[in-house]
């Protein structure tokens, strides 16, 4: 997927308007559109202000990878996890991989 798709896509999940992203990064949505339509490509520093508007990464704007999906807050978190000590990310790990396991066996029963 492209930067043009990706772009669209985060846009329309958000549910805001091309003219509206426009104005929250300081453009109008005339030039939204042709960054969506791939007509033209925004510099590095408004293709920032693009994903920070739309709470993704510039990584998940740009280019694929593994990492591509994970929104800002989550990636927040991520980076405040890994600067915890050992201990503490072990009981917050065992945590999650507990959440986890019961959204899983609960999607299952749900079959």
């Amino acid at each position: 997927m492209a930067f043009a798709d990706r772009l669209a896509f985060a846009r329309k999940q958000k549910k805001i308007k091309q003219s509206d992203l426009g104005k929250t990064i300081g453009t109008s949505g005339d030039i939204i559109g042709k960054y969506e339509r791939g007509e033209n490509v925004p510099s590095i520093e408004v293709a920032t202000k693009i994903a920070d508007a739309l709470g993704v990464t510039l990584d998940y704007l740009v280019k694929d990878g593994e990492y591509e999906q994970i929104d800002n807050d989550t990636l927040k978190k991520l980076k405040a996890i890994q600067e915890l000590d050992n201990d503490t990310k072990s009981h917050i790990f065992a945590t999650i991989d507990a959440f986890i396991k019961a959204a899983k066996l609960k999607n299952i029963a749900a079959l």
